[in-house]
């Protein structure tokens, strides 16, 4: 037998709908309820994996590919924690093992017959899968914080977004299209007031803090602090695809929302959203009346992020104006392009602005 001929996967500019600036690291895939009995095909970056649980129930990857004649092993089933071919029947263990061989009288394992595995944990309801395969990664998933503490309401939503990574992202922290695409949601285009943000470098990322914001006169800020008041807020991004929003109204009113970006393609992103709230109302008026307005808004993100990315393709290309305002796309799409690259680290920086929101 020819052995395999992948150790690594294709590079992004190889496949036809990668991304083009992908960062090595975890990404979600799937949540942890959605992995069952049956074989689960996903796509990171172009690439197609299938994840299923082993014979311990825990979850394992897969490349989507049979070494025997390139067969989907999606297509298959799982047969005593083996994923099995539906084309010969071969079976393949959660490292990629071959393990059985319908009909070879010989040891069916063989280093010519393995499909590469992809490191897989789950944590905080989320399946989290490497990038590169056949290794074990120095570091864990990011831990989402908040998530199921005492006191806050946990929402766990996945939503497919139009559009590359580095644009969602973007569309998640961006400030000036809230008075806009949520008008009356978060912030309105009048009586705008001078604020201050600060952007600065973090570890595996950028932050930027906004400084002597009012409480958001929409229906958001008004369940979430009905008293008004302050608000301390940060937008983060985090390598390879965190993107994090954070108000915090007071000592009883906090909102924290993670949402671990995934490129499906080079227009598709998956978005996994945790939102960790805690507000001065029972859970079950939360439950019932906040995860709806949060819901709509983000169908509203979806929306312009469509148009976004058809007028993008339409045109051939982007072509982008930018100002100080526009705080963080520009950092994020340079994050991603040196992490595609190899490159380790961005040089450190505190920069203070004004804007009027």
């Amino acid at each position: 037998c020819a052995p395999v001929v992948m150790t690594k996967p294709l590079r992004p500019e190889a496949r036809a709908n990668a991304a083009t600036d992908f960062a090595p690291g975890w990404y979600v895939v799937a949540a942890s309820r959605d992995l069952g009995s049956l074989p689960r095909p996903v796509l990171l970056n172009g690439l197609p994996l299938v994840t299923f649980r082993d014979s311990l129930g825990q979850s394992v990857a897969l490349l989507d590919r049979c070494a025997h004649r390139n067969a989907p092993l999606s297509a298959g089933r799982v047969v005593e924690g083996n994923i099995q071919c539906h084309y010969h029947g071969w079976q393949f263990d959660g490292r990629g093992a071959c393990k059985v061989v319908p009909g070879l009288c010989s040891e069916a394992d063989h280093p010519a017959r393995r499909v590469p595995s992809f490191s897989c944990r789950e944590s905080q309801g989320w399946v989290w899968i490497y990038s590169e395969p056949d290794v074990e990664p120095s570091s864990e998933p990011y831990e989402i914080p908040c998530a199921d503490e005492p006191g806050y309401l946990t929402i766990r939503e996945h939503l497919t977004m139009p559009g590359p990574l580095d644009a969602v992202a973007e569309n998640a922290l961006d400030v000036p299209h809230t008075a806009f695409v949520h008008a009356g949601l978060f912030r309105k285009n009048k009586d705008r007031a001078p604020i201050e943000v600060v952007i600065r470098t973090i570890d595996g990322g950028v932050e930027a803090q906004f400084i002597g914001e009012e409480r958001p006169k929409g229906i958001a800020g008004r369940i979430l602090a009905p008293q008004g008041g302050e608000v301390f807020h940060w937008d983060r991004f985090l390598l390879p695809g965190i993107a994090q929003v954070e108000y915090r109204l007071s000592e009883r009113s906090h909102i924290i929302t993670t949402a671990a970006l995934t490129p499906r393609s080079r227009n598709v992103t998956d978005l996994f959203a945790t939102v960790a709230v805690k507000a001065p109302v029972p859970n079950l008026f939360l439950r019932t009346v906040f995860k709806p307005i949060a819901m709509h808004i983000l169908k509203q993100d979806m929306n312009i992020l469509r148009r976004q990315t058809e007028q993008v393709e339409r045109f051939g290309e982007e072509d982008f104006a930018s100002t100080e305002i526009d705080v963080l796309g520009l950092r994020i799409k340079k994050l991603l392009r040196e992490a595609a690259a190899g490159k380790q680290g961005a040089a450190p920086e505190e920069r203070r602005i004004k804007m009027l929101v």
